[in-house]
């Protein structure tokens, strides 16, 4: 199954999601393994509003997928078959709290995560403000705690966050402005009971062992070693 789609409407990423399982926003250290390499730089970011930047909230919500900067610091959609083994893979089949009582969270992470898992779904703004994060806007910069991008990151890196939707704010006629707000849960809330009955259904070795021969099967070309660093 080659890697190998063009996408010119929100149904051709939908389709692209759910036939490849594992879609990069941006270009990774795979050539050719992104929606940047197979969209036009017109359809990849818009002043019209039809663009993949405006479509990740409804193809995050039609396919069902988990989306979140899962591989190499960088977003991608994951179809939610492949989900649960990149979660079982990446948590080593912990959930926070085991991973947490065996002393190998850090506590930023846990305080984020904390604040996560209670108030879900929850804005990035907002999430920040409850946390008496640091923030810089264009228009103010709050003092306060540092550390929340990174907390951030390895919590989706780690896949017990997930970006669940976009939120655009809309003015008194109806028009969307400015770029969406990240809207973060886990997806424990999202995909409920099956999330960990599945996750954990099998090892983490026998998961790894999956997603690796799924890459292949998209990339026969790459050399294994590149496969497992993306992994990784």
């Amino acid at each position: 199954m080659a890697y190998d789609f063009t996408v010119r409407t929100k149904q051709d990423l939908v389709s692209a999601v759910e036939i490849y399982g594992i879609v990069p926003y941006f270009s990774t250290s795979i050539p050719g393994f992104s929606l940047q390499e197979h969209c036009s730089p017109n359809i990849l970011f818009s002043d019209s509003g039809e663009d993949t930047w405006a479509w990740k909230g409804p193809v995050i919500r039609e396919t069902g997928c988990a989306y979140g900067k899962f591989f190499e610091k960088k977003s991608a959609y994951v179809r939610r078959d492949l989900f649960y083994d990149l979660a079982n893979y990446r948590r080593d089949g912990y959930d926070f709290d085991a991973l947490w009582d065996e002393g190998l969270a850090r506590y930023a992470d846990k305080e984020l995560y904390d604040l996560i898992d209670e108030n879900a779904p929850i804005l990035s703004k907002d999430l920040r403000q409850l946390g008496g994060y640091a923030y810089t806007g264009r228009r103010q910069k709050i003092e306060g705690k540092k550390g929340f991008d990174p907390s951030l990151n390895r919590l989706q890196e780690h896949c017990y966050v997930i970006i669940r939707d976009f939120i655009y704010t809309i003015d008194l006629h109806g028009i969307r402005r400015g770029w969406g707000v990240a809207q973060y849960s886990t997806p424990e809330k999202e995909m409920g009971p099956d999330f960990s009955e599945k996750a954990y259904s099998r090892s983490p070795e026998e998961s790894y062992e999956r997603l690796l021969d799924h890459l292949t099967s998209l990339f026969p070309e790459a050399p294994e070693k590149a496969l497992k660093r993306f992994l990784h």
